[in-house]
């Protein structure tokens, strides 16, 4: 039972590393939650219960995506042992060709079911009648560019592995 649920505290690291060492992880974690926080808080945007599913299972592809490709640049990182090898390389283009493949398509399809001009609109008017909730917004934003452009890693050394 010991190890089963010591499985459970490295998945957890293993959830945590890419978040708090890769960028692009940020970067989608944070689309993901201004999606989700505009579908979920405001009424501005139609969606069925059918095209939030379709939704979740796009982000998740992303996400997915950038944890197996952060797997695949350590293991060759690992395997190449400072070498660039063209082997090395290709693996790790590929991965990352990967997870931007499950991007596009994520986007193509966040587009299909959110592109609504009455729900921006509607977005729009909200914000100019309420500039106290756009000001918030925008220092979320700032906050959010800041989680993604600085890693946070440096500053939570109880997460290292030793």
């Amino acid at each position: 039972m010991k190890a089963f649920l010591k499985s459970f505290v490295y998945a957890f690291k293993g959830l945590a590393y890419p978040v708090l060492n890769e960028r692009n992880m940020r970067v989608h974690l944070c689309c993901l939650f201004y999606m989700a926080f505009f579908l979920l808080r405001y009424d501005f945007f139609t969606v069925s219960k059918t095209q939030a599913a379709i939704l979740a299972l796009a982000a998740a592809l992303v996400i997915m995506a950038e944890y197996i490709n952060t797997a695949v640049e350590r293991a060759v990182d690992t395997a190449a042992k400072g070498e660039i090898s063209e082997n090395a390389r290709i693996a790790k283009d590929t991965a990352a060709g990967a997870v931007l493949v499950a991007a596009i398509f994520a986007v193509i399809v966040g587009v299909i079911i959110l592109f609504q001009p009455a729900a921006f609109k509607a977005m729009f008017e909200y914000y100019v009648s309420n500039p106290l909730s756009f000001v918030l917004f925008l220092i979320s934003f700032v906050a959010a560019l800041c989680f993604m452009f600085v890693s946070p890693y440096k500053y939570l050394k109880f997460l290292r592995r030793k």
